[in-house]
């Protein structure tokens, strides 16, 4: 299963930190862990929120792979548009998906407001 998660700095720096294996945890005020399961979503939301939001003005679209046979378990939600899709993985259960990305973590995009 490809997945996309659109992050701003911090986030990277953290995911970085892993060696690219794997996304920090949750802050207790976010339950869910939501990657977006298409490219034009997710640089929707990296160039429209995370540049607009966050301290330095920046946001990066990142893609990674999931054992698809892990990945379908977790709930599918559309939050807007039809292509609004995210998968809904509870923040306490993200280590474990973190064990199950399969390769690294890519950077594939990046927005700021230069």
């Amino acid at each position: 299963m490809i997945l996309y998660r659109p992050v701003g700095t911090k986030e990277l720096n953290l995911i970085k930190e892993s060696s690219y294996r794997a996304f920090p945890p949750k802050l207790p005020e976010q339950p869910v862990f939501y990657p977006v399961l298409n490219e034009q979503y997710a640089i929707e939301i990296a160039a429209k929120w995370n540049v607009k939001y966050n301290d330095d003005h920046k946001g990066y679209v990142t893609k990674f792979e999931v054992d698809d046979s892990y990945g379908t378990q977790f709930e599918v939600h559309c939050v807007g548009d039809s292509y609004h899709e995210e998968l809904w993985v509870p923040a306490d259960e993200l280590e474990e998906f973190n064990r199950h990305i399969i390769g690294e973590i890519k950077v594939i995009r990046e927005f700021s407001d230069d």
